[in-house]
């Protein structure tokens, strides 16, 4: 079954590499602006095809009509392998840097999410197989395309793979506002090798997996709202951690 993401940013990352392979580009009839001459630019240097139709079938097969006048088919997403990815840190040099969720199944939260991990330097995304939002178009459109850069894995017991985190000698932070939890702002060093968990948007983390966290960690709130939006909690405790690195080599 083809696959397919939308809107400009998306299909312009997707044109210049490092994920799925573009297979055809799907114009509206009519699009001339220069933000559409650019992608068609990129999928030259690509070698792949192009081809034109009309607005209403870029709204069929996009099931949405804010698609930007661009449509890429790609070949299926793959998700990175866990073993893969650690590997690949191991190999890196760097101080471990990843971020799992615990049932996420927003489309909307999971694409931020996913441009907050990329934006921030994050090695990797894990979830959870069952109780997640799958990839899918909306995702790839409001991840502005770091679905192609960051990995995304996905794994049967999240209890299990951050005990795999901890044997390779990584912390497990929680973020989570209630009981024994500790301010993400006071006190707690991030500038090691650092594991992130975000619940879900409803319920937060499972109890299961609160427990296999070393800490957990809440982000003050000063104001009426009890809580934030998953994708904004998980952006502010990847750049909590980007910030005391940073201070770190300063100084």
């Amino acid at each position: 079954m083809a696959e397919f993401i939308y809107g400009i940013n998306p299909v312009r990352e997707a044109l210049l590499g490092g994920g799925r392979r573009p297979l055809l580009l799907i114009l509206a009839e009519g699009s001339q602006s220069s933000r559409h001459q650019e992608i068609l630019l990129e999928a030259g240097r690509a070698n792949v095809p192009v081809i034109r139709k009309k607005r209403q079938e870029l709204d069929r097969l996009a099931g949405t009509s804010h698609h930007q006048g661009a449509l890429l088919e790609i070949e299926p997403f793959a998700y990175a392998d866990l073993e893969d990815l650690l590997v690949r840190r191991r190999q890196s040099g760097q101080k471990a840097f990843f971020l799992v969720l615990d049932g996420i199944t927003d489309p909307h939260n999971l694409g931020a999410i996913l441009r907050s991990a990329d934006a921030a330097g994050c090695h990797g995304v894990i979830m959870a197989r069952d109780r997640s939002c799958p990839v899918t178009a909306v995702v790839d459109k409001v991840s502005a395309g770091a679905l192609e850069h960051v990995p995304l894995c996905r794994v049967t017991n999240l209890a299990r793979t951050l005990e795999k985190f901890k044997s390779e000698g990584m912390w497990v932070y929680g973020l989570a506002g209630e009981g024994d939890s500790v301010s993400l702002y006071k006190g707690t060093d991030l500038t090691g090798d650092v594991v992130l968990v975000v619940g879900s948007e409803g319920s937060g983390l499972r109890a299961n997996v609160r427990r296999h966290c070393d800490l957990l960690l809440a982000i003050p709130m000063a104001g009426r709202v009890s809580s934030l939006n998953a994708s904004v909690a998980a952006a502010l405790a990847l750049f909590e951690v980007v910030r005391q690195r940073q201070s770190s080599e300063e100084n």
